[in-house]
């Protein structure tokens, strides 16, 4: 995928006089690097304190050493898998390659690598994944339980190569600054992981060629900061990353203004990336999981260098991990919101550990959990290594404690997220709230009034996902379109207006009428979206707990005759057998039949759909790269501007 000249002139027209003079001096700056790069200042005496407290990996939990040894030898034996590809060429990478297509990305100066052209770079998703050296932290975290030097040893080795391969500022992996930041957050732990390893300060702080890209990597974030527009998740983790180099590798005469101006960058967003109820800005639940990691991997390196941070950063992880805790279903899995790409902060664990569960458990032992949070039973090992270093909350709190929520939130009203819980484990996700984050709102989907819908944590009614970013247009368009999520839409048009793969240029706001989850007998939610001016799409959502029943009515209000398309995706595991404007919904959980019956609107002519490609429609997504077919319910027909349309979910009991 290549930008064509509109998308830039769209691009630019959502920017501000600020961005856009900051975008300026970055191309003049980056002219100004294309000649060689200088040489790190020459560091003598270095040493690496920033220890885990002794004992600290001795007393890792057996379950989670187990499952992070059994991943540390496939990684040994050359097997990973990333978005849907398996690789058996770990032994011996090769850095530039995309083993999806096969392609190499060409070997130029950094900013000239044209790494949205699929066609010249191969996916760089792919090539990115590998180089983010989070593989590595997870055989530095088999050698330090273990204290087999085998997993010691690849890890230099890999290490070495990559440094030898990617000199600075040339390459693909020089171009985007979350990738520079997350690596260094990765050799930070990488160093403190294999700290008992004979061999890692000749590797780290006596290896000049490590300094050199320590310090490089560090030049280039302090030049080149997400700005803007651009300053969700990735100004996160440049800063975040920056930060927690510039404390354990802090070895260089511009360290501690780095150090500094890093901080001032995690605090600003990490504030500006969240809402005041906790939640994330960008409305993309796997970048709250993201930005969490990062935000709490800071908080380690600050407490384990002694540096204080701004009084509103624990509280603002806090937040998030109350609002985490309060979202989740009873099998801990959050809403499927927004665009996810299984990008992660720190990676110290196997293959296997609930991602969700760890940070739950994680914020258990840092801030302490609330009487309603759910119970988390699993058992990793990034949990006991970040608790090692942070101070615990209670001890570091402001003279005004933060106060935190005395019962379980259901409707955050900031994000307009609300969650309807009933009986047996029914939970209900309604999406009344803002399109996306800042002008570009580059993670947002067209999915305004969606509904999210599971039974014991199986997805009913599902969010489909992502899928992919780059390379595939007509599936990056399905998976972000109205079409594509469990709501109506008007005329065969997204409700907002897409300018490419990470840009809308017109964005519909909704408006939550009502939100009452406090009565025990019926959860009420009702919204409404202006996508579709001067039609007014309306949606109301009851949960009855008694008879286990979910009602989703549609108003079209105003505006000329519109053709309609009301969809309802089904999840992967639900079979469905639609007759005329009934389907009898059927899914097998714990080795138990459940059931349910879909009432569907009449006024519509049904049909389902599943795995089909031209166009896209009928599928599911459960990570970034991986699809599969699953069932989707399409009504269509007509409004003139006075229709409703209901819908009814009836869950049998088991």
């Amino acid at each position: 995928m290549t930008m064509s000249a509109g998308w830039y002139l769209r691009r630019l027209s959502r920017m501000g006089p600020r961005e856009v003079g900051g975008r300026v001096g970055d191309a003049v700056r980056r002219r100004r690097w294309r000649s060689a790069p200088p040489a790190a200042p020459r560091v003598t005496g270095a040493r690496f304190t920033a220890v885990l407290p002794s004992g600290t990996a001795a007393a890792a939990p057996p379950d989670a050493v187990k499952r992070l040894v059994a991943e540390a030898d496939r990684l040994m034996a050359g097997r990973v898998e990333y978005f849907g590809v398996e690789r058996d060429d770990l032994a011996d990478p090769d850095w530039c390659r995309d083993p999806k297509t096969g392609r190499r990305a060409p070997w130029a100066y950094a900013f000239d690598v044209p790494y949205r052209n699929e066609d010249a770079v191969g996916d760089v998703k792919q090539i990115w994944e590998l180089s983010r050296h989070q593989y590595l932290t997870v055989l530095a975290a088999a050698y330090a339980v273990t204290g087999n030097e085998r997993y010691a040893e690849r890890v230099a080795e890999h290490l070495r190569s990559w440094w030898t391969a990617n000199t600075p500022l040339r390459g693909v992996h020089w171009i985007s600054g979350i990738e520079l930041g997350i690596r260094l957050l990765s050799w930070v732990w990488i160093r403190r992981l294999l700290d008992g390893w004979p061999g890692a300060a000749a590797l780290f702080e006596d290896n000049p060629v490590a300094l050199n890209q320590i310090w490089h990597h560090q030049r280039w974030l302090a030049a080149f900061p997400s700005r803007g527009s651009s300053a969700n998740n990735h100004v996160v983790a440049e800063a975040a990353g920056q930060f927690a180099a510039s404390c354990a590798f802090g070895w260089f005469p511009s360290s501690a203004r780095w150090r500094a101006d890093a901080l001032r960058s995690l605090d600003r967003n990490l504030r500006g990336n969240t809402f005041l109820s906790g939640l994330n800005r960008e409305l993309a639940t796997e970048y709250h999981g993201l930005v969490l990691e990062l935000g709490l991997a800071a908080l380690a390196e600050a407490d384990a260098a002694g540096v204080a941070v701004p009084a509103a950063l624990r509280p603002v992880l806090l937040r998030m991990t109350d609002a985490l805790a309060a979202v989740v279903d009873n099998r801990l899995r959050p809403p499927r919101q927004g665009d996810a790409d299984d990008g992660h902060g720190l990676v110290v664990d196997g293959e296997g550990t609930d991602r969700w569960a760890s940070l739950l458990a994680t914020g258990d032992a840092v801030f302490g959990r609330l009487d309603w949070w759910p119970a988390v039973t699993a058992a990793d090992l990034r949990t006991p290594l970040l608790a090692a270093l942070i101070k615990p909350y209670a001890k570091n709190a402001a003279p005004r404690a933060v106060p935190r929520p005395a019962v379980r939130p259901a409707h955050f009203a900031d994000a307009g997220m609300t969650v309807l819980r009933g009986p047996e484990e029914i939970w209900c996700r309604c999406d009344g709230g803002p399109h996306g984050f800042l002008s570009i709102a580059a993670h947002a989907h067209a999915d305004a009034l969606s509904v999210e819908v599971r039974h014991d944590g199986v997805d009913v009614l599902a969010d489909p996902g992502t899928f992919c970013y780059h390379g595939q247009p007509e599936w990056r368009r399905y998976f972000r379109s109205t079409l594509g999520h469990n709501t109506l839409q008007l005329d065969g048009v997204d409700q907002s207006v897409s300018g490419g793969p990470f840009l809308w240029t017109r964005q519909a706001r909704s408006r939550v009428l009502v939100a009452d989850t406090s009565g025990e007998g019926v959860a009420r939610w009702y919204a409404e979206h202006d996508g579709y001016r001067p039609t007014v799409h309306r949606r109301r959502v009851e949960l009855a707990a008694a008879s286990r029943e979910l009602t989703v009515v549609d108003e079209v209000r105003g505006g000329p005759r519109r053709a309609v398309r009301l969809a309802f995706h089904l999840g992967p595991a639900i079979a469905a057998e639609l007759v005329a404007d009934r389907a009898a919904l059927t899914w097998t959980r714990d080795g138990e039949d459940r059931f349910a019956a879909l009432d569907l609107p009449g006024q519509l002519n049904w049909r389902a759909h599943r795995g089909e490609s031209d166009p896209p429609l009928g599928w599911y997504s459960a990570g970034f790269g991986r699809r599969e077919p699953a069932t989707t319910l399409v009504g269509t027909g007509f409004t003139d501007g006075t229709e409703d349309f209901t819908t009814v979910l009836r869950f049998q009991g088991r």
